[in-house]
């Protein structure tokens, strides 16, 4: 009996030693390639029935003794297993699968469902539950095919006509892929969108209307026989406080492919950032798709910023994405709350990884084509990256009279919602649209840099059924031509043989004005369906590099950059060394730090290109 009581007390004595030993583990789990914290990553203690889940701040809390193994387990990203030791902190990066996601569809019923402890959303309210999985590509990213500009001469196509656009999308998704080292793929650049990111230093019109138009010539950097056109756009300035009220309606993807920590917690943060914007006259709906479409909250007023920011904080992923349903609820929600005068705009977040219902390229331009006459703009932000579906973004921004960004940090967040909140949010001139008539006495040929997907015929310049671009509150436009010369023999531009039924000795040779070209550019007023016309010329009088702005040195070496990103036909003597030493002198005043760490990431662009 006494060896009995004596094996027990030995035991419990164990047992309690081991519970004296017992300690607390905390630690934070992140994406070990964007660095952002991961929401919802399963923390467990192998061999014992003890687990836990990251936070929205991607913190947890966890018992354990020395000697046992912590498990982290997150869908979409590998497993990775640390032995408890000495140390009360145990911070862990993931690394992401490199192939398949399983997104879980959720149908049935409305409300939550939860699958291995993890939460879904369910829009459907009809009876049962089916729970599924379906494997999603990690690398399915999409991008437009883009057929560069090519040179092109004035006695053949006299006019160049383009919508002016403002997106700045492309700049922030290079930049992403850039920092994880790799190149980006050569269509994902669009360089017109790389130029346009910076904000340059132009006065705004105070004649009344709402664009005022600059133009500058100088030498092309990448071929000193050749020259280049600046010509820039920049929108009037209006006081925070002065511009209209806001109806607003937030469509966001809650489905789950936007379950990674750089997707739907980011929109979170982003979001919030705008809530903190909103005035006492601004309202706010939310709507929410994954399986199909619901109003997460009624449009309710900018002085109930808590209120807004906690349906915001309630979302959660799960289920595919019937991103037609949600854009038609939002104009509903939109439409049933217009605000004559006012602001009327969606805001999309999303992968746009859209997989129910009308989805391809064709369908959301058919739909939004329809839509925008209720005179509702939608702004598109693009998240997250492996399935990013970068055509159907900007389609949509282009088709719905509105903008389109990709948010890839916080920080992309803020410049966003806070530091050009007016631009982003706020249209002053809508259909803005720009035509040039180069003069063959002086341009032996020319090229538009960029801007390939707003290619507009020369008729549609002077049509105002045809769209063109938006610009906001306080944007300017950049647009460059490289010109070659009269007189310059140019391997680059090619040759054609003398035409056989034309006389070639009659064909139009200009005029020796001193006009080297005649800038046009239309726009409409916010509410109006008619276009307003304004017109300036460019002098043939040609500035050195020396001698150009800041702004025209600094853009130029954006251009450049993004020639070589693309490896483009048309670089010549392009190269990364020249580029940044012209952006560090042309840097001039860069008080939020874009223009440096557009250096830094041309210095890494050139270590990554071994072509």
């Amino acid at each position: 009996m006494k060896s009995i009581l004596s094996i027990l007390m030995v035991f419990f004595a164990l047992v309690g030693g081991a519970h004296a030993q017992e300690k607390v583990i905390t630690g934070q789990v992140t994406d070990r390639e964007s660095n952002l914290p991961l929401q919802g990553v399963e923390v467990s203690v192998l061999g014992k029935y003890k687990s836990t889940r990251t936070g929205q701040d991607g913190k947890y809390s966890i018992k354990a003794v020395d000697g046992d193994k912590l498990l982290f387990s997150f869908i979409a990203y590998q497993k990775q297993t640390v032995k408890v030791g000495k140390k009360t902190v145990i911070n862990i990066a993931l690394q992401p699968e490199n192939q398949v996601l399983e997104e879980v569809v959720v149908t049935g019923v409305k409300g939550v469902a939860k699958m291995n402890d993890v939460s879904y959303q369910v829009a459907s309210s009809s009876p049962g539950i089916m729970i599924s999985r379906m494997p999603v590509s990690m690398d399915t990213e999409s991008y437009k095919n883009i057929d560069e500009n090519a040179f092109k001469s004035p006695l053949k196509d006299p006019l160049s006509t383009f919508a002016a656009d403002v997106d700045a999308a492309s700049y922030s998704n290079v930049r992403r892929m850039i920092n994880a080292g790799n190149l980006p793929d050569r269509d994902a650049v669009r360089v017109e969108e790389m130029i346009n990111y910076f904000q340059y230093d132009l006065k705004a019109p105070t004649n009344g209307d709402p664009v005022r138009i600059y133009t500058e010539l100088g030498v092309s950097p990448w071929n000193k026989e050749h020259q280049l056109i600046r010509i820039a756009l920049k929108a009037k300035d209006i006081p925070s406080a002065q511009l209209p009220a806001s109806n607003f309606v937030f469509l966001i993807d809650v489905s789950g492919s936007m379950y990674a920590a750089n997707k739907l917690p980011l929109v979170k943060s982003s979001l919030k950032l705008l809530v903190d914007q909103l005035r006492d006259q601004d309202r706010v709906a939310i709507v929410t798709y994954a399986g199909s479409a619901g109003v997460k909250l009624e449009s309710t007023s900018g002085t109930q910023k808590m209120k807004i920011k906690e349906a915001i904080d309630e979302l959660v992923s799960g289920g595919s994405t019937a991103g037609g349903a949600g854009i038609r609820k939002a104009y509903d929600i939109a439409r049933q709350n217009f605000m004559k005068n006012g602001n009327n705009r969606i805001i999309l977040a999303s992968d746009g990884d859209f997989n129910v219902g009308a989805s391809s390229d064709d369908d959301m331009e058919k739909l939004i084509s329809k839509e925008r006459e209720s005179g509702v703009h939608l702004t598109v932000l693009g998240f997250g990256m492996g399935n990013l579906k970068d055509s159907k973004m900007e389609l949509l921004a282009n088709k719905g009279h509105g903008n389109y960004a990709y948010i890839d940090n916080i920080s992309e967040a803020r410049k966003a919602m806070v530091t050009e909140f007016g631009g982003t949010l706020f249209t002053v001139a809508k259909d803005v649209k720009i035509q040039v008539e180069f003069n063959p006495a002086y341009v032996q040929a020319y090229r538009l840099v960029g801007y390939e997907n707003r290619l507009l015929a020369a008729e549609d310049f002077n049509n105002d059924a045809k769209l063109g671009g938006d610009m906001g509150v306080g944007h300017s436009v950049t647009a460059i031509y490289e010109i070659v010369p009269v007189g310059v023999k140019s391997s680059i531009i090619g040759t054609v043989d003398p035409l056989k039924y034309q006389d070639n000795k009659n064909a139009a040779q200009g005029t020796l004005n001193g006009e080297l070209a005649t800038v046009k550019f239309r726009y409409k007023e916010p509410e109006s369906d008619k276009s307003k016309l304004q017109q300036v010329i460019v002098s043939n009088k040609m500035a050195s590099i020396d001698q150009m702005s800041e702004d025209f040195r600094f853009a130029a070496a954006v251009a450049e950059l993004g020639m070589l990103l693309r490896n483009s036909d048309y670089k010549q003597e392009a190269s990364y060394k020249n580029l940044v030493a012209r952006a560090k002198a042309a840097k001039g005043k860069d008080d939020e730090g874009y223009r440096a760490e557009f250096i830094r990431m041309a210095e890494n662009a050139a270590v990554l290109d071994k072509r």
